[in-house]
């Protein structure tokens, strides 16, 4: 019988012991679980991407070094300096040099009568309108340039989307339309809204000069 009991009691000792060790197994466990988190949140704070330099100038910023060239096309009435290297394409009455997101556009036609600010506020702004997307705010005036007085309008609108990423691009535009002796040329500069292109678009529409 007193065998029995150690027996019983041995029973109990080891019972106790593996109910000690698997409850402290769970709990480092338990505690393991948290150390690991806590050491995986610090390995991704550590290795996460850095953020994407800022740009020094705004997109659409035309370099001050920037060089131009004279334009005449090949029927002469008229030269006006564009930058150098600019892509260039021509359709009908309408030639446009393009480098990334600026234009300079230039149109020439036969006009019976000058361009006033009443007129291009009349005809030329519903036009732009049905022709650019998201036309606004335009805005109307005389102002005066080297070849004299010239009607500008300024308006506001979207880019054709981009063939390959499909952004869009809001652009800032300024229209002047010289003319002299029933000739009209219209001389349209463009680029995205936030671009700091005032000198030269000053440079571009001040070289215009009849021939």
């Amino acid at each position: 019988m007193a065998r029995v009991r150690t027996i019983g009691v041995v029973g109990l000792v080891l019972a106790a012991t593996v109910t000690a060790g698997c409850s402290g197994a769970g709990a480092a466990s338990r505690n393991g679980s948290g150390s690991g988190s806590a050491t995986g949140s610090g390995t991704a704070s550590t290795t996460g991407a850095a953020p994407a330099p800022t740009e020094s100038n705004p997109p659409g910023d035309i370099p001050d070094n920037q060089a131009y060239v004279a334009y005449q096309p090949s029927g002469g009435g008229f030269t006006v300096k564009v930058p150098e290297g600019w892509a260039r394409t021509d359709k009908g009455g309408t030639t446009v040099f393009t480098d990334k997101l600026n234009q300079v556009r230039i149109s020439a036609a036969t006009a019976a009568t000058a361009p006033t600010v009443a007129s291009v506020n009349s005809k030329v702004v519903p036009q732009l309108r049905g022709q650019v997307p998201k036309f606004g705010n335009p805005q109307v005036s005389q102002v005066t340039r080297h070849a004299g007085p010239v009607v500008l309008l300024k308006y506001q609108g979207d880019s054709a989307a981009d063939p390959v990423a499909g952004k869009v691009v809001r652009d800032a535009f300024e229209r002047y339309a010289f003319y002299r002796q029933g000739h009209e040329v219209d001389l349209t500069l463009s680029g995205p809204v936030n671009a700091d292109n005032v000198d030269p678009w000053r440079i571009v529409s001040d070289s215009f000069a009849w021939k």
